[in-house]
């Protein structure tokens, strides 16, 4: 049978920001401070419930064991009674509708379900219109976060506002001694959905009963908007700066932007502060963030790191990119490895670039500057500074398949300030202009099997050099290159291991011709030997860059072998080999002398090995859960490896990974590496969840993480990264020492402490990002869920 009611709005997702509420106490979104910040976006808008008319058009589906009811006085549905209304079910022993007052009254186990959140209580009473009326003792469940919680009472006031009294949230259970690990309680939530602001009075957050976060009166959004307040606080600890806390404060300026303004306070070097401003517009984006100390006590002087970003479109198809990093001392990388982030740390690069693209091709004006942060006793050799760079680069492709490529560009070359590594020393390194084109011809012959390119390319470059006495000097050369590439690739089915396998066999073949032109060693504006691998050997060109172009007369001969799934493609076996071979003597390399006139171009030793040294590489997968790759280079005139890298992993199942890497190059370093997660104590989540345990079920598992780098040239640890992850279900604490090698005898030590209570957020420090970095096939253990509405940090 089917009744037909006024529209309800009693359960109509009003019962859910309580949840967001109670995440909220103590946070104003649920992102640590120093974990890296969601990157700008623009988020779909979402589409309200119908509301009005519309909500009225719902079809409403009653049923129950008895309906019974008086026209236009009541309605009374008794036994299993069930209420549907677009994806809300509403079920009771019993539900009542008075139609003089406009009120529904369910009684009696009291369920709400909706989006995967459940609710239920003994009683509701609600005046539909109005929205006026009272939840009684719910409890309640959101399958968002897999938490829950109670509360006394809840009373809508009217269909914008709400009032929660006495209510928890957690996501474990109660235990046979006591409350669940983790509660989070408050006096009263108060709810305002028209002005999008939630009020908790009271907020505690208690671990095992010990209040460890709190705050009397605090403020939060309903929905996806953010809302300005305080971040929960972090606590790092490490060798250079002591003892730190910082406590953020976030600041929401506008739909379209925001900062974080983030007090510190370190035991050793005294009080600083972090602000971090983004924005996002229709044709820009970017970002500001600002380190410092205006007084450092370790020091004794003031410090700072700025770091800008912006990206923007302009008219008639360009853009604007620019990204600059700048610390105010060299030892900055090595007090704060945290608030400069580069990938080169004593390198530092501001870099600005209007670009344009059209039909294929792209042009382009840069600046590019360095600042390079040198040490007395380990001085490096920085990169040269451009200022300008304009270029013009593309490809195309006309005739009968022909395709030809351009790069020219304009170079201004410069020394970065205290950008030698020898201050002192007679060598001088050249400044001044360069102009250079390098193009190519190339007309691919082939079908699905073979491929055969013949290319002819050329490399010209014009110099106006700065003369160490005064003046300038100009020299031009231009370099051509005739090359054939060949590629072939043969397969059969076979049966090996005991299983169906697809094999290839994929031979190359390259010839290469340069003629020798003379050129001056010490023009390496950009110029650097390639390192030796599959890649290199198959390159035209020894050296990368412009400066320099290798002769050659040379042919280049490997081949590569895979074990396919024939249904899936997977790789289970890849083996190659790679050599090289000099018809004739190779002039221009990268062995050369210094003269003792500074003003005299170096002389370089030619190369005369006939066959080059043989690269060997493999990798499979067949024996799992073991996979072993390796790479080994062989000299044939030393008999003997030059460099290897051979690896291992095991890796039996989630969350159980072993890795153990060679490195070696022979005369400069060996290395050996250790990687792991593995459970030392109790069940993973995924054998819990086979066993049929429960998510929430507070039961600890212990386990081991970590990385280190043993150097067996210099008898001593390089790097390491060793921690404890306790998984006790609804909450996972972490204990994490990262040692950083910041010189022969120097390193860098800090500790990180993080109480992650699943469902609410991550306290203390943040050692995620870390273990991701350093730990090949580290997996979390327990997969993050979508940020709640009121503590999302990304952009409408």
């Amino acid at each position: 049978m089917q009744l037909s009611f006024p529209s309800s709005r009693s359960v109509r997702q009003r019962l859910v920001p309580l949840a967001v509420a109670l995440a909220a106490a103590g946070m104003a979104r649920a992102q640590n401070a120093d974990e890296p910040a969601l990157p700008l976006q623009r988020l779909p808008a979402l589409k309200p419930p119908p509301r009005g008319d519309a909500a009225k058009a719902l079809p409403i589906i009653l049923r129950a064991r008895e309906l019974r009811g008086r026209p236009d006085i009541e309605t009374v549905a008794e036994g299993e009674a069930e209420f549907r209304r677009g994806g809300l079910v509403l079920s009771a022993d019993q539900l009542r509708y008075l139609h003089p007052d406009d009120l529904a009254i369910a009684r009696g186990n009291v369920r709400i379900s909706r989006d995967g959140n459940v609710y239920s209580g003994p009683e509701l009473q609600l005046h539909v219109q109005r929205f006026e009326g009272f939840f009684l003792q719910p409890s309640y469940h959101f399958g968002r976060t897999g938490a829950g919680g109670t509360a006394r009472r809840i009373d809508f006031i009217d269909d914008q506002r709400a009032v929660a009294v006495d209510a928890t949230y957690t996501s474990c259970p109660v235990g046979g001694s006591g409350g669940p690990a983790w509660l989070l309680s408050t006096d009263k939530v108060r709810m305002d959905f028209e002005t999008n602001e939630g009020i908790a009075e009271n907020a505690v957050l208690r671990f095992y009963g010990v209040p460890i976060l709190g705050a009397p009166l605090l403020s939060f959004p309903l929905t996806d908007e953010r809302k300005s307040g305080w971040l929960p606080p972090s606590i790092n600890l490490d060798s250079k700066s002591g003892l730190q806390l910082s406590v953020p404060w976030y600041w929401n300026i506008a739909p379209n932007r925001d900062a974080t303004l983030t007090p510190l306070l370190s035991a050793k070097r005294g009080v600083g502060g972090e602000a971090e401003f983004r924005y996002l517009e229709p044709g820009y984006h970017g970002r500001v963030n600002l380190h410092g100390l205006p007084n450092d006590q370790v020091a004794d002087r003031s410090r700072y790191a700025l770091l800008v970003e912006h990206e923007s479109t302009l008219p008639l198809g360009a853009g604007l990119s620019m990204k600059g990093l700048r610390v105010s001392d060299d030892a900055y990388w090595k007090d704060f490895p945290s608030a400069a982030p580069s990938i080169t740390p004593r390198l530092l690069l501001a870099d600005a670039t209007l670009r344009r693209e059209f039909d294929g091709w792209s042009s382009y004006a840069r600046v590019h500057r360095w600042q390079v942060l040198q040490e007395d006793d380990a001085r490096i050799e920085a990169p040269y500074d451009r200022a300008p760079q304009l270029g013009l680069r593309g490809t195309q492709r006309f005739g009968d398949g022909f395709e030809f490529a351009l790069e020219t560009e304009l170079n201004r070359f410069a020394i970065p300030s205290d950008g030698l590594a020898d201050p002192a020393g007679s060598t001088i390194r050249p400044t001044g202009v360069r102009w250079h084109a390098l193009g190519s011809i190339a007309r691919p012959f082939g079908t699905p099997g073979w491929t055969v390119t013949p290319r002819a390319s050329f490399n010209a470059a014009a110099y106006s050099l700065d003369e160490p006495l005064g003046g300038r000097r100009s020299l031009s050369r231009v370099i051509p290159t005739l090359s054939v590439d060949s590629h072939w690739q043969f397969e059969r089915d076979t049966h090996w291991f005991g299983r169906d396998v697809r094999q290839t066999l994929e031979p190359r073949l390259m010839y290469v011709n340069t003629p020798y032109r003379e050129q001056d060693a010490r023009l390496a504006f950009d110029a650097a030997q390639r390192d030796f691998n599959f890649e290199s050997l198959y390159a035209e060109n020894a050296f990368s860059g412009v400066d320099r172009v290798s002769d050659a007369h040379q042919v280049t001969a490997g081949v590569t072998t895979r074990f396919l799934d024939p249904a899936s493609g997977a790789e289970a076996l890849r083996l190659g080999l790679v050599q090289r071979y000099l018809f004739r003597d190779q002039r221009i390399t990268a062995q050369c002398s210094s003269s003792a006139d500074p003003l005299v171009a170096p002389e370089c030793t030619p190369l005369t090995q006939r066959f080059s040294d043989v690269l060997l590489l493999g990798s499979t997968t067949l024996a799992r859960p073991w996979t072993l790759d390796g790479s080994v280079q062989y000299s044939p005139d030393r008999k003997r490896t030059v460099r290897s890298i051979l690896g291992a992993r095991y890796s039996p199942g989630p969350y159980r990974t072993f890795g153990l890497t060679y490195r070696l190059a022979r005369g400069l370093s060996e290395q050996v590496e250790l990687g792991w997660q593995w459970p030392i104590y109790g069940r993973t989540p995924a054998e819990a969840a086979a066993a049929g345990g429960s998510g929430g079920e507070c039961k600890g598992s212990w386990y081991s993480v970590g990385r280190v780098n043993y150097s067996l040239r210099d008898s001593r640890i390089t790097d390491s990264v060793v921690g404890f992850e306790y998984d006790a279900g609804c909450w996972i604490g972490r204990v994490v020492a990262e040692r950083l090698s910041t010189g022969r005898s120097e390193a860098t030590t800090r500790l990180m402490l993080q109480l992650e209570l699943v469902g609410l957020s991550r306290l203390g420090s943040n050692p995620l990002q870390v273990l991701k970095d350093n730990i090949p096939g580290y997996k979390l253990l327990r997969e993050e869920h979508s940020t709640p509405a009121a503590t999302r940090t990304s952009y409408d």
